[in-house]
């Protein structure tokens, strides 16, 4: 079977990276300590699995695309890759001490399964490390006054928050945590929002590409269309009066961490 990242996947390197800001919010968050061995579900390429095994974690990447996956066992044979999904983890019960994903639960087919599989895994105490986009999070980017279907496409694909509580719970984990994540304008890694405060790069092939809206959810006319009420925005100097419809509180993104219980 052909995997979205099969396709989507060819080029994903040029423009998506592991964020420095990012990675450290991951670490600090996933407090490890020395010899732990962590789990990076959906790891893709390997762009965060890569960063935190070179900040000193024993790394095991999970990804189902067989494209992404051979992209990162080309680059370190240091880290055991492996290919499967969230909802059937190739792993044994209680095996890592650490887990994290990274912009892929709405690529899960099933949230339930995937939570409780990742709480088997772990061993007791081993905590589990989410970055996502919420639904209104998403739904108040200035790029959805531009894309409109392909935006309400994009939320209509997100997990609620209570979703995620709930998968969380039903698993067993404790003590949620959650912080919130503004883009900055230094942002390495191209994804989504990644032009909030620099609209040009929507204009780069290259960087929709790597964007699973752009790439598998919107339609080429209104790609089009969006591309060139953005130019005339710009040109005009419009565009910051429509970010400014946009401006909200809630953060653009949202860590969420778990732990399993002792």
């Amino acid at each position: 079977m052909t995997e979205k990242y099969d396709i989507i996947g060819q080029d994903y390197n040029s423009t998506r990276k592991a964020d420095p800001y990012l990675v450290s919010r991951l670490w600090a968050l996933l407090a490890p300590q020395a010899g732990d061995t962590c789990l990076d579900i959906g790891c893709g390429t390997g762009n965060y699995t890569l960063a935190l095994q070179q900040k000193g974690l024993d790394m095991i990447g999970v990804e189902p695309s067989t494209q992404m996956l051979e992209t990162a066992k080309a680059r370190s044979q240091a880290i055991d890759w492996r290919q499967g999904k969230a909802e059937a983890i190739p792993l044994a019960e209680a095996s890592v001490d650490r887990a994290v994903a990274v912009l892929t639960l709405h690529h899960w087919t099933d949230l339930t399964s995937g939570f409780q599989e990742v709480y088997r895994v772990l061993k007791p105490g081993g905590k589990w490390v989410i970055l996502a986009a919420m639904p209104e999070q998403t739904a108040r980017y200035w790029v959805s006054h531009y894309f409109p279907k392909m935006i309400q496409k994009s939320v209509e694909q997100l997990p609620s928050m209570d979703q995620i509580t709930q998968a969380f719970s039903a698993a067993g984990f404790e003590q949620i945590e959650l912080e919130t994540y503004e883009v900055h304008d230094e942002l390495e890694d191209l994804f989504l929002y990644a032009g909030k405060n620099r609209p040009w790069l929507y204009f780069e092939p290259k960087v929709r590409e790597g964007i699973s809206s752009f790439a598998d959810l919107a339609l080429q006319e209104e790609v089009e269309e969006g591309l060139r009420k953005l130019k005339e925005d710009l040109d005009t100097e419009k565009w910051a009066a429509v970010r400014e419809q946009y401006l909200h509180k809630e953060g653009d993104y949202l860590f969420i961490s778990g732990r399993k219980e002792d």
